[in-house]
This record gives structure tokens, sequence and C-alpha cells, in this order.
């Protein structure tokens, strides 16, 4: 039996907790190279003008485990993404755009002028993602990431909030 309005509605953004902390490090170690420890995300989550974001599946009987992460960092009147990733169980569902666009929301509420980023130039699908949010390359740094599927360059990407 398929529960269709189960996956039917938008996925709820909110803060995260401390409890969250162990879900963001392992969607983060089933996204990257180099995971971070649930004691590393505490840290970074008690810094100043750090953000961590997490989506979670809308239901009725209220929300459940993490579906995905933002982590943004404030500095003056810009911002910059640390890291955002889905746990590939729910990847090509829009759960990254809503992400993004309720930290975009709520850097602007912040009165943040831009957001920055870095994404690995052969990440299509981030970068149809980015692009889409008016997202444009600013600059590029050759041989960032390691490991990467293509030459490891790094584009970085600006948007403007005001």
């Amino acid at each position: 039996m398929t529960f269709w309005w189960f996956w039917a509605a938008a996925p709820v953004v909110e803060k995260a907790r401390d409890e969250d902390l162990t879900d963001i490090a392992e969607i983060h170690r089933k996204s990257f190279p180099h995971g971070w420890e649930p004691d590393e995300l505490a840290r970074m989550m008690n810094q100043e003008g750090t953000s961590i974001l997490v989506a979670r599946r809308s239901s009725p009987y209220g929300t459940q485990s993490c579906l995905g992460f933002l982590i943004t960092r404030v500095a003056g009147d810009e911002a910059e993404v640390i890291t955002i990733a889905i746990d590939p169980r729910h990847r090509g569902r829009g759960i990254a755009k809503k992400l993004m666009q309720d930290g975009m929301f709520r850097l602007y509420g912040e009165r943040c002028a831009s957001l920055f980023l870095e994404v690995d130039s052969s990440n299509e699908p981030a970068l149809l993602l980015y692009r889409s949010l008016g997202f444009r390359q600013v600059g590029e740094r050759k041989g960032y990431y390691r490991g990467s599927a293509g030459d490891g360059t790094a584009l970085v990407m600006r948007v403007d909030l005001r």
C-alpha cells in the first residue's frame, strides 16, 4: 500500500536541535569523503553567526528525523554556505531547494546583502540548483576538491539577497 500523501507534502525546515546532530553527522558522512562528528557539529552550531537548518518530512503525527541540512555562516552583511547535504535516499525530491530557499529567506531577514558558496565544477545537480536560485559564478579555485569526478575545480558562486 502506497501512501502518496506521505511524500506529497513539502518538508518542514527548522533550526537544528542538539538531538539532530547524530543524524546530521550521518548524512554528512554519507555525502562527503571526510565526515564530521556530532561534537564538531555542536561546536559549529554554538559559534556566533553560524546557523544549522534541517529539513524534516512533514507528517500529521509531527515531524520526523532529518532528511537533510544546511549550514551557513554570517560575517558582516555577507554569508556563506558552509555545506548542504541531503540523505542519499531522499535526493531528487526538491529538499535541497527548499533548504536553500528557507536559508536565503532567513539570511535576508538578518539583512545579509549576499550569499556565497563553493561547489565542485563537476557537480551538475548542485550547479543546476544554485543557478535556479540566482547564483552566478564569481571565481574559481583550481585543484580545490580532492577525489573529484572532474579536475577538482571549485566554482565560487554568489547571489544578491537584497
